[in-house]
């Protein structure tokens, strides 16, 4: 009996030991031994007290300016990035609604859904293999190729032929997808080497510029393809724009840290991911909520036509959802100041949902413009945060890149496969209350794991401080 009675201290000892070492390697943003020391004697004082700060946030805010011309100018230039890449991506519902009615009327909604899926199941994806490649330092040269490539391939689409599937989908889904992925993740990440306390709201500047993209893009090429000019000269006119934008961006932005002389390790970033529950519980309820927000910008133009709106009307009906996701990416930051990323990021993302499912009463304009409105505000600003909440949930500055990337690819799956299921599940007699469900199921699944990652984050803390009293005793 003694033997056992002195066995439990000793076993309860060595399990708080452990999830204190766990804690306190959890926090140390490691760049150098000094810095990792002064990182870790930060880490347990936030153990002892509440432990609920960012581990991005204990390094030395010092190190970044936070400004000037140098990094606000890296700000615009990465704004363009997105308006060009991602921006054209977030309007691919006229494209959606252009091939159904007019262009490729020999094929499904569904097999048309796959082209934008692929697109943008290539645009993260790439990120994957892009953000490691800006770890190590190839950034420069992944902006150049990469809008080279977005100006070639936009180019080659306008050259595509009536009902020929197979020429828009290699030139728009794989071509376009695959240079856009060499630049959006680079351009995101190239701004936390300039911002740290800023950080949320200089991101949300960034990620603005695919809504603005989403907004402009629409009336553009609606009334080009739609036009005099017809589709092939409109995207011709369209790539010109994007080629002098693109030009702009790559001589704004400059890099200001050093790559890693040992290129971070997807491997161990990877498997000390898995390890991290929080980041885990992220990635997946980011991922799960790209199927309700592409369903949104794939389908609502055609929802809105095929309900009996004007044709003049449904051409702007993609701009009022991507309007609003201005708005909402423009704020979301600010309002993330305030809240928090995490608490900002879950309440956009349940509101989101819950406008997803409205979308089943959508008959007349005044329904169509609530919806787009409120639910793009919300989508947006969702959106906005997710490079602000990886970073938030990075221990180690030197693996935003690689967790990016590989929470980009994760989401990536989800992008390929989301859209085409619902315009399967629409079938060609447009039962659109089915699709709607579905997406916005999916859509509150994530939300669900979201809330999981902040109860997570929560209780870490607790459970770490009463380990650290039961060790002491």
């Amino acid at each position: 009996m003694k033997r056992m009675s002195t066995a439990r201290p000793r076993v309860r000892e060595s399990t708080c030991l452990f999830m204190a070492r766990v804690q306190i390697l959890h926090n140390i943003p490691s760049t150098s031994d000094t810095t990792a020391m002064q990182a870790s004697e930060s880490a347990v004082q936030s153990v002892k007290s509440n432990g609920d700060s960012s581990p991005a946030d204990q390094l030395d805010s010092s190190d970044f300016p936070e400004g000037g011309v140098t990094a606000w100018g890296t700000v615009l230039g990465a704004f363009f990035i997105q308006f060009c890449g991602p921006g054209y991506i977030s309007c691919f519902g006229i494209f959606q609604d252009f091939y159904t009615q007019t262009y490729l009327t020999n094929f499904t909604p569904s097999a048309i859904a796959w082209i934008g899926s692929v697109n943008a199941f290539l645009l993260m994806s790439v990120g994957l293999v892009s953000g490691r490649l800006v770890d190590r330092g190839a950034f420069y040269h992944l902006m150049k190729i990469g809008c080279l490539l977005q100006c070639f391939f936009l180019f080659m689409l306008s050259l595509a032929k009536p009902n020929q599937y197979y020429q828009v989908f290699l030139t728009h889904g794989i071509g376009f997808g695959i240079a856009i992925g060499l630049t959006c993740v680079p351009s995101i990440v190239v701004v936390s080497h300039h911002f740290q306390r800023r950080r949320a709201f200089a991101m949300a500047l960034v990620t603005s510029g695919s809504a603005m993209g989403a907004v402009l893009h629409p009336i553009m090429l609606n009334n080009l393809m739609n036009g005099r000019l017809g589709f092939a000269n409109g995207l011709r006119v369209s790539t010109g724009m994007i080629g002098s934008l693109l030009l702009i961006a790559c001589l704004l932005m400059h890099t200001r840290l050093p790559p890693k002389p040992q290129a971070v390790s997807y491997a161990r970033v990877f498997h000390n991911s898995l390890r991290d529950h929080v980041y885990v519980c992220a990635c997946f309820g980011m991922a799960a909520f790209r199927v309700g927000y592409y369903f949104v910008i794939f389908f609502l133009q055609l929802d809105s036509r095929l309900h009996g709106l004007s044709k003049e009307f449904s051409f702007y009906s993609l701009t009022t959802v991507n309007g609003g996701s201005f708005v909402g990416r423009f704020t979301g930051g600010i309002v993330a100041s305030y809240a928090g990323i995490p608490n900002t990021s879950i309440g956009y993302s349940l509101i989101s949902s819950v406008l997803i499912f409205s979308m089943i009463g959508l008959h007349s304009v005044a329904s169509v413009v609530l919806i787009g409105i409120s639910c793009g505000y919300f989508l947006g600003g969702f959106v906005a945060l997710v490079p602000s909440l990886i970073s938030h949930l990075t221990p180690e500055i030197s693996e935003i890149g690689a967790r990016m990337g590989i929470m980009f690819a994760l989401s990536s799956i989800t992008s390929l496969l989301g859209s085409p299921i619902c315009g399967a599940v629409l079938t060609s007699h447009y039962t659109w209350w089915k699709p709607v469900l579905l997406a916005g199921g999916i859509a509150t699944g994530g939300t669900i794991l979201l809330v999981s990652m902040q109860f997570i984050v929560k209780i870490r803390p607790k459970i770490a401080n009463v380990c650290s009293k039961e060790t002491a005793v």
